[in-house]
């Protein structure tokens, strides 16, 4: 094969990959969004946030509750931003002792 041929099929396979990526992250539903934050935030030694509210629609994220510290509210949100499919985190979180 020459050097032509393998530039564009490498081309063409980046195309297929970054394409087959997007799709797979336009298809997680809210529901399955909603599933992995509640997992990572309750299972976060930081957060322990299994009494966080969470509501997603459109893959928008709205956290809501009460936390002790800014760091785990910024912790929270930061671990929800990272569950692909998220396009945005609203953070409600309040601060206050139990």
């Amino acid at each position: 094969m020459n050097l032509k041929k393998w530039i564009a099929l490498l081309m063409a396979l980046g195309l297929l990959a970054s394409t087959c990526l997007a799709f797979s992250e336009k298809q997680l539903s809210d529901d399955a969004i909603y599933d992995l934050v509640k997992r990572r935030l309750a299972n976060d030694p930081d957060v322990k946030g299994g009494a966080l509210q969470i509501e997603v629609k459109q893959r928008v994220v709205t956290l809501r509750g009460k936390l002790e510290t800014e760091k785990q509210k910024q912790r929270a949100e930061k671990l929800a931003r990272k569950i692909s499919g998220v396009r945005q985190v609203i953070n409600e979180i309040v601060l206050g002792g139990h």
